[in-house]
C-alpha cells in the first residue's frame, strides 16, 4: 500500500474520530486518538494552530529525539536554508496556516555524507482551524529502487536501441508502430520518420511482396513464425539482405492487435564473417611463415600449436606431436629450469586479476636452451602468460628464435680474441727472437766462409746454426697460430705437395701406424704457403700418431667439394662455393666430448705433463684460417677422429702453376753499389755490414733513424762525406723515435727515387697498410741468412738497373 493511500485512510480516520469526539467524552476522544496514532508506522504529529506539538507517536521520538519539538522544526534544523528542500518546507508550513494540505519529497544531509529522503505530509483539521496532522516518513529505500529501476530502463531502451539486430512493430494494416535506432541506421531513415504512421512494412522491400502476403507479414508464410530471408531497400546506396521473425500480438478473441519482429543484416554479418574467415587465413599464414618459433602451451606446459618455424628448431628431422611435454623437447640440463620458469608465469599470470599491464610483467626474459636431435640446435626461449588460448583455459606462449649460428659466430670471436691476444704476445715474442736469431744464423754463416767441411769446427757450427733454424721454425709456429705470420702463398696442386709429403711422414708416425693416401680425380688447385701446408700435415699426422699408441691407420683423403649453400660444421660456417677437401683420418683413441670445443684453444692439450706443447692444432687453425680455409673435427671415444680442411680453390686465367718445392739457383751474389744499412740492434747491424761488405757492397751504418739522415746530409760516422747517391737503402721497421716507414717517407723527400727493404721480426701484414703506401719497397723477414739478404740486395739492385 502507498504512503499517499495510508495517508488518506489515516485522515479518514482522523476525521471520524473528530466527529466521534463531539458525542463521547473528552478522555474517551484523547485515548483514542492515541491508539490511531501509535498504530500508523512512521513518525506522526499533531501539532496546533500555534504550532505547537500536541501529540507525537512513539516513532517520532525515535527519529528525532524530542517528541515536543514540532515537525517542521525538527526538519528546517537539518537544512541548509539555502537549500530547495528548506525552501519547500517553509512554503508547506504557510499552506497548512491557511488550512491546505500537501505533501513534499526532499533528501535531508547524514553525518557520514549519505543522504535521507523524506516524505512529509501535512493535513489541516477541517473543524479545528490551524491544527494540522505531520506524516514524515523515509522513503529512502524507495527513492533508491526507483532509481535501480530507472537505470535499469535506461540500459534496456539503450540495449534495445542499439542492439545488433534490428526490432520493428507495426499494426494490422502494417503501418509501423516502433522501429531501433539500429533498424533505422539500416535504411538511412530517421526513426521518427518511420514512426510517423506514413511508413508501411512493405514499403521497405526491394522487390513486391508475393501474393497473398498480408501486409503486417514479408510473405505469406511469415505467419507460420518461420524467419525468412528478404532484401530490404535502403533510402541510398545499394538493397542488403535480411533475415526477418516475425510474432503477432492477438486479444483475448484472437484478434490481430500489433506485431513484434527482429531483423538481422545478413549481408552485413555475411561481410563480417568473410572477413573473419580472411583475418583468421592471414593470421593463419603469419603465425605459420613467422621466421620466429611460436608456439601455444596449456597451463599443464603441452603443446597445443606450434608454427613451421618452431618445428625446424626443435624438430628438424621429425615430426612434432601435438600434446607432449614442451620441456622433453630440451636436453636434460634445461628441463628443470625450464618446469620452474613455467610455474614462476603461470603464478604471476594468474595474479595478475585481468590487467593487461600487469601481465606483460609476466613476460620471461630470454633464456638459453638446447634442444634434443641432430644436428643440436641452440635458441633464445622467451615466455608469455596468455589468458584463454582456447576460450576454456590459460597457458603460455613461447618464442623461440635460433641463435645457433650465432652461438656459433660468437664461438669464432671469442676464439678470435684469444687468437688475437696470444698473437700480440706472441707478434712481441717473434720480433725479440727474430732479432737474436739473425745474430746467431748470420754469424754462423760467416764462419762457415773460414771453416769449410773437414774444418774442426765446422760440425759445432753447423750445430749452432741448424739449431738457431729450429728456433726460428718455433717462431714462426708461434705466428702461425696467431695468424701473423707472413706468407709467401703460391699456386699448388694439393696431390703433388702430399705425395713428396708422403716419405717424411712415413718416417714420422712410425711402422706401427699405416698410412694411406686418397686422392681424388681431377683435384682442383689451391693458392697457399707449401710450407706452411705442410706444417699443418705433419702436425694432423703426429697428433694421429700419437692418438694410436698400439698401432692404426692414418688415412689422407683429398676430393672436390662445390657448396650451393653454407655449410655448419660445429662452430664453423663454410660459405658457399667450390673447396678442395682434406680429410685427415685416424682410427685411433678419439677426443672426448668435453675436449672437443677447445682443442684449438692456444696451450691447450689433451696429452700428460710433459708430452705437449699445445700449440700444435693452434698453429693448425691458424695457418688454416689465414690462408682463408675453413677446419672441423669430429671425434667419438674409441671411434678415432677425422679433421676436415676447407681450401678455396684457384681460378687462374692463363697462369702457369708454380712448381710446389722452388729450384733455388746457383747463382752469384756478389755484387756493387753503396747501401745504406739501418738497424737499432747491433748484432743483426753487425752480421748484415760484414756480410754485404764480403759480397762486395759498400756499406753505411746507422743504429737509429736519427743517425741514418745524419749520415745522408753530414757523411759517414768517420766524417766521410756521404756518397753522392745511396742505391739502397736497408731499414728496420720498429725502432725507436723514428721508425722505418717515417724514415723511408723523408728520405724520399730528397731521393724519390731510392730504393728501399724493409726488414722485420714481425710478420710483413703487420705493417701491410703502412707499407702499400711506399712505392717501390721490399721486405725481408727476420731470420735471414747471409745468402737470403745478399740475395735479396742484389735481386732489388738488379731490377734498379734494369
Amino acid at each position: 500500500m502507498s504512503l499517499a493511500l495510508i495517508g488518506a485512510v489515516a485522515f479518514s480516520l482522523l476525521g471520524a474520530v473528530a466527529a466521534t469526539v463531539a458525542v463521547i467524552t473528552a478522555r474517551g476522544a484523547r485515548n483514542l486518538l492515541c491508539d490511531v496514532f501509535d498504530s500508523v508506522p512512521g513518525p506522526r504529529q499533531l501539532i496546533d494552530a500555534k504550532g505547537r506539538a500536541i501529540y507525537s507517536n512513539p516513532s517520532y521520538g525515535d527519529r528525532f529525539g524530542d517528541s515536543s519539538l514540532p515537525a517542521p522544526d525538527a526538519l528546517e534544523a537539518r537544512l541548509d536554508k539555502d537549500s530547495e528542500a528548506y525552501t519547500l518546507l517553509a512554503r508547506l508550513r504557510e499552506d497548512v496556516r491557511h488550512g491546505i494540505g500537501g505533501s513534499i519529497e526532499f533528501p535531508v544531509p547524514g553525518a557520514g555524507g549519505e543522504e535521507t529522503w523524506y516524505q512529509v505530509s501535512a493535513y489541516p483539521l477541517l473543524r479545528r482551524r490551524g491544527m494540522a496532522f505531520w506524516f514524515i516518513d523515509d522513503i529512502t529505500l524507495q527513492r533508491q529502487m526507483e532509481q535501480v529501476m530507472n537505470e535499469e530502463q535506461a540500459r534496456f531502451i539503450d540495449l534495445m536501441e542499439h542492439a545488433p539486430i534490428g526490432f520493428f512493430s507495426s499494426d494490422p494494416e502494417g503501418r509501423l508502430l516502433f522501429v531501433n535506432q539500429t533498424f533505422a541506421g539500416w535504411l538511412g531513415i530517421s526513426q521518427e520518420s518511420l514512426m510517423k504512421g506514413s511508413w508501411r512494412l512493405h514499403d521497405l522491400l526491394s522487390e513486391p511482396a508475393p501474393a497473398g502476403t498480408p501486409p503486417y507479414a514479408v510473405a505469406p508464410e511469415a505467419e507460420k513464425g518461420e524467419s525468412l530471408e528478404v532484401r530490404l531497400k535502403p533510402a541510398e546506396g545499394a538493397p542488403f539482405d535480411a533475415l526477418i521473425s516475425l510474432e503477432m500480438v492477438k486479444d483475448m478473441e484472437g484478434k490481430l492487435l500489433r506485431t513484434r519482429s527482429v531483423a538481422r543484416h545478413l549481408t552485413r554479418e555475411r561481410q563480417n564473417a568473410e572477413a573473419l574467415a580472411q583475418s583468421e587465413r592471414r593470421f593463419a599464414r603469419l603465425f605459420d611463415a613467422a621466421p620466429m618459433g611460436l608456439a601455444l602451451l596449456d597451463s599443464d606446459g603441452c603443446i597445443l600449436e606450434y608454427n613451421r618455424s618452431f618445428a625446424a628448431i626443435a624438430r628438424p628431422s621429425g615430426k612434432l606431436d601435438k600434446g607432449r611435454s614442451f620441456a622433453e623437447l630440451f636436453a636434460e640440463k634445461d628441463r628443470e629450469a625450464l618446469k620452474a620458469a613455467l610455474a614462476d608465469i603461470g603464478v604471476a599470470g594468474e595474479s595478475a586479476e585481468g590487467e593487461a599491464a600487469e601481465r606483460q610483467e609476466a613476460v620471461r626474459a630470454p633464456v638459453e636452451v638446447h634442444f634434443l636431435g641432430e644436428p643440436p640446435k641452440v635458441a633464445a626461449l622467451s615466455l608469455l602468460w596468455a589468458e584463454a588460448l582456447d576460450d576454456q583455459q590459460s597457458g603460455y606462449v613461447a618464442y623461440l628464435e635460433d641463435v645457433t649460428e650465432q652461438k656459433a659466430l660468437e664461438a669464432q670471436f671469442v676464439q678470435g680474441q684469444k687468437m688475437q691476444a696470444v698473437g700480440q704476445l706472441a707478434g712481441g715474442i717473434a720480433h725479440d727472437f727474430n732479432n737474436l736469431l739473425t745474430a746467431m744464423i748470420g754469424f754462423s754463416d760467416l764462419l762457415l766462409l773460414r771453416h769449410r767441411p773437414g774444418d774442426q769446427s765446422f760440425a759445432d757450427i753447423m750445430q749452432i746454426k741448424q739449431n738457431a733454424n729450429r728456433a726460428a721454425n718455433l717462431v714462426r709456429q708461434l705466428l702461425a697460430f696467431s695468424r701473423q705470420q707472413t706468407l709467401q702463398p703460391k699456386v699448388l696442386d694439393v696431390t703433388d705437395a702430399l705425395a713428396e709429403l708422403s716419405h717424411l711422414l712415413r718416417r714420422l708416425i712410425g711402422d706401427t701406424v699405416e698410412l694411406q693416401l686418397v686422392h681424388g680425380r681431377d683435384l682442383g688447385l689451391v693458392k697457399v704457403d707449401h710450407g706452411q701446408l705442410e706444417q699443418v700435415i705433419i702436425n694432423l699426422a703426429v697428433n694421429a700418431r700419437d692418438a694410436m699408441p698400439e698401432g692404426g691407420r692414418l688415412v689422407i683423403k683429398t676430393s672436390n667439394v662445390a657448396l650451393t649453400t653454407s655449410l655448419r660444421r660445429e662452430n664453423e660456417i663454410v660459405p658457399p662455393g667450390d673447396y678442395v677437401l682434406i680429410e685427415v683420418i685416424d682410427s685411433g683413441k678419439g677426443i672426448s666430448p668435453d675436449h672437443l670445443s677447445r682443442i684449438f684453444d692456444p696451450f691447450f692439450s689433451t696429452k700428460g705433463v710433459g708430452e705437449g706443447t699445445g700449440l700444435g692444432l693452434s698453429t693448425v687453425y691458424g695457418i688454416v684460417k689465414q690462408t682463408g680455409g675453413h677446419i672441423y673435427v669430429t671425434s667419438r671415444p674409441g671411434e678415432g677422429t677425422t679433421f676436415a680442411i676447407y681450401l678455396p680453390q684457384h681460378v687462374s686465367e692463363g697462369a702457369e702453376m708454380e712448381k710446389t718445392r722452388e729450384v733455388v739457383e746457383k747463382r752469384d751474389l756478389t755484387g756493387i753499389g753503396t747501401v745504406l744499412l739501418v738497424e737499432d740492434e747491433d748484432a743483426v747491424r753487425s752480421f748484415s755490414a760484414r756480410a754485404l761488405r764480403n759480397k762486395g757492397y759498400d756499406v753505411l751504418e746507422a743504429r737509429s733513424g736519427e743517425a741514418a739522415l745524419e749520415v745522408l746530409q753530414n757523411g759517414g760516422a768517420d766524417g766521410e762525406q756521404a756518397p753522392k747517391a745511396i742505391d739502397l737503402l736497408i731499414t728496420d721497421i720498429v725502432m725507436p723515435r723514428i721508425d722505418g716507414v717515417s724514415l723511408v717517407r723523408q728520405v724520399r723527400e730528397s731521393y724519390p727515387e731510392m730504393k728501399v727493404i724493409f726488414i722485420s721480426g714481425y710478420a710483413e701484414d703487420t705493417f701491410r697498410k703502412r707499407l702499400d703506401q711506399i712505392d717501390g719497397m721490399h721486405f725481408l723477414s727476420k731470420p735471414f741468412s747471409l745468402k737470403e739478404l745478399a740475395g735479396k740486395v742484389k735481386e732489388v739492385l738488379s731490377d734498379s738497373a734494369v
